[in-house]
């Protein structure tokens, strides 16, 4: 079996286990998704969601969060973990999005990795949950279960991400990215895989 014909079973067999393909983020414009990524790293989304209601309701614009301090801002967001350089980076990069893209956020990845402190997953996830461009977000959840499966077996982010290019249908790739993070909460753990359990085990590379 080619990587092309595992990569369609695993979309066909995630979208029945996980048919609502939705980011667990709560946010309701391009800013608030970019601010809540950014916060999830090395922490939960559970814990982000917990943090960003007042965090929004604080600061409502790009030029709220670039009027702030890095300390104002820090205050909000302290049970997330790195909060100091998190808060940093949000201000940061909402006095890039004010001063170089007149206040919107971009809806491509070149220029979403010039602000400070996103890097190519959120970009991704910002490009296809906001802007609907096929996008491949490579979390710790993606990388294990894609490897699991046999897509590949990289380490790199970046080269993850562009062979799952290569492979993933485009129109798919987004909500397959979300359902592998599902998955990989309920199912397919870093630390036991359910294999009995699972919807691929009859194509999954895991055990050869």
């Amino acid at each position: 079996m080619t990587k092309k014909q595992i990569a369609a079973k695993a979309v066909e067999a995630l979208k029945t286990e996980y048919p609502d393909a939705i980011c667990s983020l709560v946010y309701t414009d391009p800013l608030q998704l970019l601010i809540a990524t950014r916060l999830a790293a090395q922490c939960t989304d559970a814990r982000v969601n917990m943090v960003t209601p007042a965090l929004f309701e604080r600061f409502k614009t790009v030029d709220d969060f670039a009027s702030a301090s890095a300390e104002e801002v820090a205050e909000y967001i302290k049970s997330c973990g790195l909060f100091k350089t998190k808060s940093k980076d949000i201000v940061e990069m909402a006095k890039m999005l004010r001063d170089d893209f007149d206040g919107v956020v971009p809806d491509n990845i070149d220029d979403l990795i010039k602000l400070p402190g996103i890097g190519r997953k959120t970009a991704n996830l910002v490009c296809g949950d906001i802007f609907g461009k096929p996008a491949v977000v490579v979390d710790t959840h993606c990388i294990r279960i894609t490897r699991r499966l046999g897509l590949h077996d990289l380490t790199d982010q970046k080269k993850i991400e562009f062979a799952l290019r290569d492979i993933l249908p485009p129109d798919e790739s987004n909500d397959f990215c979300h359902r592998l993070v599902l998955h990989g909460r309920a199912v397919c753990t870093a630390r036991n895989a359910k294999c009995d359990e699972c919807y691929m085990n009859g194509f999954c590379q895991k055990e050869l």
